[in-house]
């Protein structure tokens, strides 16, 4: 994987830009944007898809496999982190002296050119992001935007508008989200994550403060995470709107209805505002306060805002329902952090009804599993009835010898309760094995465990009607046969992979 200098001076022109893994769900978004601003795009990809296809419709020159003849006659090349040192198309920019810009810087040399609503945290920013950008369109402002996920009433997780707002996701993960000239910056929370780069929590609050304090116009930051807390005691800005449920904060959330379809209120100048969403759980009701904060920050009436929030509903790879099966319904989240598992499986719990909840949880990095493996084996033991555990997709990070999915499984104090297979069939079969109709089967993580989905689908549907969908899931008999079974697996990698955006 490469590490990209972010200190590098971003050129005033770009002429054409070429991108590398342009069929990743951010480099997409972003070469969709350089298209509508009329730059001339070019890309690569290691395979064809549907993303791809509408680039080219766009008028981009897509092609598909990695070769040093692809990066043509273009003047600028945009990566990601997850891009290899030897890519040919990488190896011959660098050879040209062409500017090789990071996705973050690319997107900065477009979004600086309009009034910026930045969007950070560990947690809930591509819901807070989604939020945010469907309600300035229903208050009729044509933002242009930029998310981590496809907001789902669009279809899509980019656009040009013509209005002067950009509402973008901020990727606080490498330290690019220091790269935008922000007016409105949001911090939903900040929790000790991303150590791998940061290496330290007090130098992840240390950055968080210089983002909020680079915001010309307003931060808008939780009253109640502890992390922000100490983040927002140390803000030098001059305006600053605290959201959550704590009594003093600014917009205050309170009488939250979350048993199905979330109800809430917040107060804001001594006025309550009542409003509802269509996606679950009490997390939504908290990133509604946050969005709504925003919302009056910029100066849109308070009642109009909390009504125009109720038209969202959800963005691709949260909480997402893909299919049902023999009665077994399978989503999947993007969950990848102890605190975003709770707030998944919690949300998920007040709508499955008698149903249960399976777990299939892919852990995201060597570094983060190594380090969080208690606080995901105690969360997910505690909101899932059952967990099935795969093995660790690394991204851009190499293995750690002895870190796997059951340095995880192993942490459960009952394991009874969870599985570890690295295989991926196996995980499929077993899951179908024990779900029965009414369970909720969700996945979790931000690699490719989305990919499993068809997979655990057509394993439900091959599993006949009966015993199945009246035995207990994770009976104490089930577990040393799966135990056992990981050890046989020789793969623990899917037939897909990832698009390299996406890594």
């Amino acid at each position: 994987m490469i590490k990209p200098d972010l200190t590098l001076e971003i050129p005033a022109e770009l002429g054409t830009v070429h991108f590398v893994g342009i069929g990743g769900a951010g480099m997409s978004g972003i070469a969709r944007l350089f298209l509508a601003a009329g730059v001339t795009v070019t890309g690569s990809d290691r395979t064809d898809s549907k993303t791809a296809e509408k680039l080219r419709a766009l008028g981009a020159t897509v092609h598909v496999g990695h070769d040093a003849a692809n990066l043509g006659d273009a003047d600028t090349l945009v990566v990601t982190s997850a891009l290899w040192p030897d890519n040919p198309e990488l190896v011959l920019a660098q050879q040209r002296g062409l500017p090789v810009l990071h996705r973050s810087q690319a997107l900065a040399w477009l979004v600086n050119r309009r009034r910026l609503i930045s969007v950070a945290g560990a947690h809930g920013k591509t819901t807070s992001t989604g939020m945010i950008v469907q309600a300035l369109l229903e208050l009729g402002a044509a933002p242009s935007f930029v998310n981590g996920g496809v907001i789902s009433a669009l279809g899509t997780s980019s656009a040009w508008g013509e209005g002067e707002l950009f509402v973008l996701e901020a990727d606080e993960s490498d330290g690019s989200f220091l790269l935008y000239d922000t007016a409105v910056a949001l911090i939903t929370n900040v929790d000790p994550d991303h150590l791998d780069h940061y290496g330290s929590n007090e130098a992840v609050e240390d950055a968080f403060v210089t983002f909020a304090d680079k915001a010309s116009e307003l931060v808008v930051i939780s009253s109640d995470d502890p992390g922000a807390l100490r983040v927002g005691a140390r803000l030098s800005a001059s305006r600053v709107l605290t959201f959550g449920v704590a009594s003093g904060a600014d917009v205050r959330l309170h009488s939250v209805v979350a048993d199905g379809p979330v109800s809430f209120a917040v107060e804001y100048l001594g006025v309550s505002y009542s409003g509802a969403l269509r996606v679950p759980g009490t997390h939504n009701a908290l990133n509604a306060a946050g969005a709504f904060a925003v919302l009056v920050g910029l100066g849109f009436d308070p009642a109009a805002s909390v009504a125009a929030l109720g038209a969202f509903d959800g963005t691709g790879r949260r909480f997402e329902l893909h299919d049902t099966v023999r009665g077994v319904s399978v989503y999947d989240d993007y969950a990848h952090h102890p605190t975003e598992v709770d707030a998944a499986l919690t949300a998920a719990r007040t709508v499955v009804g008698d149903g249960r909840i399976i777990a299939v949880h892919q852990p995201h990095l060597y570094s983060r599993t190594q380090l969080l493996a208690g606080e995901f084996a105690a969360v997910l033991e505690r909101t899932a009835d059952f967990t099935v555990v795969l093995d660790v997709c690394g991204a851009r990070e190499d293995p750690v010898p002895g870190v796997t999915g059951e340095t995880v499984s192993s942490r459960f104090a009952d394991p009874a309760h969870v599985a570890y297979l690295a295989n991926w069939q196996a995980a499929a079969d077993y899951t179908a094995s024990i779900a029965r109709p009414g369970d909720f089967v969700v996945t979790l993580g931000c690699g490719d465990v989305n990919l499993i989905v068809p997979q655990l689908l057509a394993s439900l549907a091959a599993v006949p009607a009966g015993p199945a969908d009246t035995a207990s899931a994770g009976s104490a008999s089930d577990a040393p046969a799966v135990a056992a079974a990981s050890t046989r697996s020789t793969s623990g990698v899917s037939a897909s992979a990832p698009a390299e955006g996406d890594a």
